[in-house]
């Protein structure tokens, strides 16, 4: 029996011509679900329906209305008036599943999901840890197949493909679901951008980066112009909360005599 209740937010549920699913969860400085969440409001997507779980954390959600709400991951949907043009899937949510058994489980829902919808690619999304704060972030792809792999390396999405050596193992559902999916025999790959290493740090220059590469990739008709502005204004705010604990960071290992560590890494 499985652990994921599904509830469809659909009376009937919808076809998708050649769908492609987006994910971003939570994870390190938010990066992938900073993105997706942007996407899903610039596409006006759909909620399709929610996972819920007693493999998600044990805690509760309080909301603006002052009530609580249990943690839960949303597939949403967006189809396209151009018959031509590909429908969209996102994958997105509150949390990931806490432990690599129901990590597992859960990308299997997702996968069989996506076979039933017929998907034809998968992108997961997320961040690569740094020590120090990115000027320019970079943005690496990974994938599950040799060919697909090479969709990537076209000069005009700046993508870096030569990952190997730059991050370690790719924890979590962004990274088992390209496992998951190349069992299955479905196109999937991973855009990883570089960000700040530090749970108080929202990675917002990096989703901004992966929703570029997706945005020339797919042609989706993001109004980057229009999203900038709430991306600037939010950046600022964090570069601000950032700027204030590295100066008690600093102030703390000069005091101790402790050092960073200087290593990269990637994180879910």
């Amino acid at each position: 029996m499985s652990s994921w209740e599904i509830q469809w937010h659909v009376k009937k549920r919808p076809k998708f011509n050649k769908p492609i699913l987006i994910e971003g969860l939570p994870g390190i400085a938010n990066v992938g679900k900073i993105a997706i969440d942007f996407l899903a409001q610039e596409l006006k997507a759909k909620p399709l329906l929610s996972f819920y779980s007693h493999s998600f954390p044990h805690t509760v959600f309080i909301n603006e209305n002052n009530l609580v709400e249990v943690p839960k991951i949303e597939l949403w949907y967006r189809k396209s008036k151009d018959p031509k043009k590909r429908d969209i899937l996102i994958l997105t949510g509150d949390v990931q599943p806490i432990d690599e058994r129901s990590c597992y489980s859960f990308c299997d829902e997702v996968i069989k999901l996506a076979e039933e919808f017929g998907v034809t690619e998968l992108i997961t999304t997320g961040g690569i840890g740094l020590q120090s704060l990115p000027e320019k972030p970079k943005v690496y792809a990974t994938a599950n197949h040799k060919d697909f792999l090479k969709t990537f390396q076209k000069k005009a999405l700046k993508v870096e493909t030569k990952i190997f050596g730059v991050v370690g193992p790719i924890i979590g559902v962004s990274g088992v679901l390209l496992g998951s999916a190349k069992r299955k025999n479905i196109n999937a790959a991973a855009l990883l951008a570089e960000t700040f290493a530090h749970q108080m740090y929202l990675g917002v220059k990096g989703a901004t980066e992966i929703l570029k590469v997706l945005n020339k990739r797919y042609k989706l008709g993001l109004k980057l112009n229009k999203m900038s502005k709430e991306i600037s204004k939010l950046e600022k705010e964090v570069l601000v909360k950032t700027k204030e604990w590295l100066n008690e960071l600093t102030s703390a290992q000069q005091a101790g005599g402790k050092g960073q560590r200087s290593d990269a890494s990637y994180i879910g």
